[in-house]
């Protein structure tokens, strides 16, 4: 009696145990490439003299899908040089003085491996309701742009870390010409391609209006 109890324990309590393990990563919102994933290698690993489409530091080139997938293995998040560069307790890359990538970063690049590191996009509706400085353009210029634009060493000396320096790439007729790709600037992001139409659009109806700190 007391046997067949403990029996009837085990085969309860091993399927939760797979459970949990198979669990243990999975914190996980949808990946998209084009939206969240090329956003953070383009910010984070792409200035001048690192892992562009002209200085190629060590044969890398992070701003396309294509140079980005050189150092993965889909599926396999461990066995991938790119992800192993960016993960764990002392990451090697970027390299000082930038700033380490963002755990939540991290993790969201091991949950697009994990899927099959497809090089998606669309994945989200255009939302055309938001465009205030604080819900829409702060973001994208921290998803996009931060990377390269902020501090004492901001790319181009324009920084684009908080309000007044987005504003003064406003009024200088800077931004807007940049994102676009238009003639005679220097566009932004400096590798790959311009960000989405609809991101683009968000921006412009801010400026529009004024662009006001809202």
């Amino acid at each position: 009696m007391q046997r067949t109890i403990i029996l009837r324990l085990i085969i309860l309590l091993v399927p939760l145990l797979f459970m949990n393990t198979c669990t243990k990563d999975v914190y996980a919102p949808d990946a998209c490439f084009q939206e969240n994933i090329l956003p953070i290698f383009v910010s984070n690993c792409t200035m001048i003299g690192c892992h562009n489409s002209k200085d190629k530091a060590e044969e890398y080139d992070l701003s396309t899908y294509e140079g980005i997938m050189k150092g993965i293995v889909a599926k396999h998040p461990l066995q991938s040089e790119v992800y192993s560069v960016i993960s764990g307790k002392n990451p090697s890359m970027p390299a000082s003085p930038y700033s380490k990538l963002k755990e939540a970063d991290v993790a969201l690049i091991k949950v697009w491996i994990n899927a099959g590191a497809k090089n998606s996009s669309n994945c989200y509706a255009c939302d055309t309701t938001e465009y205030t400085y604080s819900g829409r353009v702060k973001p994208l210029m921290e998803t996009w742009c931060v990377g390269c634009h902020s501090g004492s060493s901001a790319a181009g000396a324009v920084n684009l870390s908080n309000y007044n320096g987005v504003a003064s790439a406003v009024s200088g007729n800077k931004l807007m010409g940049s994102l676009k790709h238009e003639p005679g600037f220097f566009v932004m992001p400096p590798s790959g391609s311009k960000i989405s139409a609809c991101e683009i659009n968000a921006i412009q109806k801010w400026v529009n209006g004024g662009y006001p700190n809202n």
